[in-house]
């Protein structure tokens, strides 16, 4: 049974053509494919009004939760500490960059992502920390399915359709959507991924007891 999650309802509500499809990943042998983005951005006219979230990462037992969130630009995004420790939420991804600051546990932050982009999420405590935020010029934005599956509910149209992984480069192809639409599938490449330690909020590579922690 495929799961779909779903980050936006509102933008849906009334429209009744659909437009579903399949995001295909090349992996290296034995690897899984990492959880796939996808959004839809009207070719003609101006998309909806934004939902109004509400967004949240969670930071439980030393990991974000989701650890892939798509939101449409302009959302407002919670980072609440549910550990008994302090976190520092922080970016460097190009154009995107901040930092939370230190913060206890039961304390909360946010981040409003006004411009479209894909945002790299870190712990500078606690180097295995790690989530990806897509920021989208579109209410329509949900995270595929474990077999890649997903489904938007839009009004007719011609639509970009753009999927994305956090082993993966964008890759988008275009819909003409009319009544129920299949969408050809989506090929994502994530065979040439390789994963490297990640700098601090400095810049800088964090030292050997922050990977030692508990």
């Amino acid at each position: 049974m495929l799961l779909l999650v779903w980050h936006l309802a509102s933008p849906a509500a009334g429209f009744a053509d659909v437009l579903s499809g399949t995001i295909v990943t090349r992996v290296r042998p034995g690897a899984t494919p990492a959880t796939a983005v996808v959004y839809a951005e009207p070719l003609s006219g101006n998309a909806p009004a934004r939902a109004t979230g509400p967004f949240a990462i969670t930071q439980r037992n030393k990991t974000f939760i989701p650890r892939v969130l798509g939101v449409p630009v302009g959302a407002v995004v919670q980072f609440p500490n549910q550990d008994g420790l302090f976190h520092n939420v922080f970016s460097l991804s190009p154009g995107h960059a901040f930092d939370l600051g230190l913060y206890r546990s039961g304390a909360s932050k946010s981040r409003t992502f006004t411009t479209a982009g894909v945002v790299r999420v870190f712990c500078n405590i606690h180097p295995q920390m790690t989530a990806l935020v897509v920021a989208a010029p579109t209410p329509w934005i949900v995270n595929a399915g474990v077999e890649g599956a997903f489904r938007f509910d839009l009004p007719p149209g011609r639509y970009t359709v753009t999927a994305l992984s956090e082993r993966a480069a964008a890759v988008s192809i275009e819909v003409t959507v009319s009544g129920a639409t299949t969408a050809p599938s989506v090929a994502l490449d994530e065979s040439a991924f390789a994963a490297a330690p990640h700098a601090n909020k400095f810049g800088k590579p964090y030292s050997e007891a922050a990977y030692k922690q508990p």
